[in-house]
């Protein structure tokens, strides 16, 4: 039986338990306790204890950033163990596992260096004045994550959050809970305060919900559907307290006639196949010139055909092998998305092979017309759109004309061009030559029904703090 943490100490769940299966092979592999409303009660008022000690915020800059560096530390002296646990409970190649939790490590030494380097300001106001800012810690940061990158957008997330002094409740995912009590055992490695980090799996409905409303915590970070972050996003405003919302999309690619090929089918491999493409911001629309269609549709089929669909919990190396989806529902959804648009007149330009065991789906590219109702709806799956155009306006139009706005990406080999087309795209961050740029540097986020706050970089940082003005009235000499 998998336990949460709060208040230092490991706890059964009030809620009961949770079965967690393998979705490769659908079978119970653990036990997960779930939380009850009361349970988040008792983590909320630990993380308060702590808040209130101020240990953890009172902590000279650098010494906390060496303790949240050496979360990452944990998981790369741990990081076989916890990528093989992760892909067990989540369907992902062990390869993609290995990928998060080096991705995760990467997060907290990133933001453990960026510790001693955040400060605020000092404002001239002539001699009679000393005037200056700081940047306090907001407080108590509840991070409810999901269930398609459950350790990275927690290195993400909470890096940032300790980082600045917050302390972080993390309410896990309840399809692939498993590997995220390692975020508490790499707080005890670290020598964490009690309370500054606690990990609790719950259902959403219930301790999701108790987490975001709770009266006394003082910011809320979600990623996920829509709908629930609009319910998160008003709990935060039921308690005036803000929020970071990243709500996913429906991410477009326009390639211009003068496109590197090559480039393109790279970025459309690792763009919506990597991840089984349950990533917010898959590659999910190509919108390409008229003239380059037939050319690459000859070429992403070519792709789909040489991509292996099955069981990859033991592949450590990167391959053209793709792992399940999390759970049948996942994969049904999928696959009721793409008969619909087959209804409507999409064309199938290629679709893989796939076990009919476990909760696989295979690599799926779809001819649509723009508007269709796959073309504007986020499937979630390894499902490519391709929309031919012939003049740039248009191509604009459709890769706007969505109600999501995460990332979007241009392809051309004229990098004026492409830029023009970039600062048009409304988008939170654009992708030129290669989807997925960047890095844990570089800051992400929506507009539109995608959300709004930015994650990642120094940026981020600015999520988790509230800037208090000090002025000095000084005496004449």
């Amino acid at each position: 039986m998998h336990k949460n943490y709060w208040g230092g100490a490991w706890h059964d769940g009030g809620a009961g338990f949770i079965d967690v299966e393998n979705p490769t092979t659908g079978k119970v592999i653990a036990q997960q306790a779930i939380a009850s409303v009361e349970d988040v009660d008792a983590a909320v008022r630990a993380a308060r204890a702590a808040v209130e000690q101020r240990e953890w915020s009172g902590m000279r800059p650098g010494d906390r950033g060496r303790m949240v560096r050496k979360l990452g530390e944990y998981f790369t002296l741990n990081r076989m163990e916890i990528a093989s646990e992760l892909a067990a409970e989540s369907g992902k190649p062990l390869f993609e596992a290995l990928i998060e939790v080096d991705g995760t490590a990467r997060y907290f030494e990133y933001y453990g260096c960026q510790s001693d380097n955040f400060q605020g300001d000092s404002i001239p106001l002539g001699d009679a004045y000393i005037d200056f800012t700081e940047l306090e810690p907001l407080g108590i940061s509840a991070q409810i994550i999901p269930w398609n990158y459950p350790l990275e957008m927690v290195g993400r997330s909470v890096g940032a959050a300790l980082a600045v002094g917050c302390v972080a409740i993390i309410k896990s995912p309840e399809l692939d809970p498993l590997s995220s009590r390692h975020f508490a055992l790499a707080a005890e490695y670290a020598g964490f305060p009690v309370g500054v980090m606690a990990v609790l799996c719950g259902e959403g409905a219930v301790a999701g919900a108790a987490l975001a409303g709770h009266p006394d915590i003082d910011q809320v970070v979600f990623t996920g559907s829509v709908a629930t972050g609009r319910s998160v996003a008003k709990a935060a405003a039921e308690n005036l307290i803000p929020c970071v919302l990243e709500l996913g999309g429906k991410s477009a690619a326009i390639v211009r006639k003068d496109a590197d090929l090559d480039l393109l089918i790279e970025s459309v491999r690792w763009g919506v196949f990597f991840g089984a493409g349950q990533v917010c911001s898959a590659l999910s629309r190509v919108i390409i010139h008229e003239d380059l269609l037939l050319e690459f549709n000859e070429r992403v089929c070519e792709l789909v055909d040489a991509i292996e669909v099955a069981d990859a919990s033991g592949i450590e190396r990167e391959s053209l092998v793709m792992g399940s989806m999390i759970s049948p529902q996942q994969r049904d959804r999928a696959a009721n998305l793409v008969q619909q648009a087959l209804d409507e007149g999409a064309v199938m330009l290629a679709q893989g092979k796939a076990p009919t065991q476990g909760s696989f789906y295979p690599p799926t590219v779809l001819q649509v017309k723009a508007g269709s109702s796959i073309e504007q709806t986020e499937v979630f799956g390894p499902v490519l759109c391709v929309i031919p155009y012939s003049g740039e306006d248009e191509a604009l139009a459709i890769a706007n004309g969505t109600d999501y706005g995460l990332v979007s990406g241009v392809f051309g080999q004229d990098i004026n061009a492409c830029l023009y087309l970039a600062r048009r795209l409304r988008a939170g961050q654009v992708f030129i030559n290669e989807w997925f740029a960047g890095g844990v540097e570089t800051p992400f986020g929506g507009v539109k029904q995608s959300g709004y706050g930015r994650e990642k970089g120094r940026e981020a940082l600015f999520n988790y703090v509230a800037t208090k003005n000090i002025a000095v009235r000084l005496r004449k000499q």
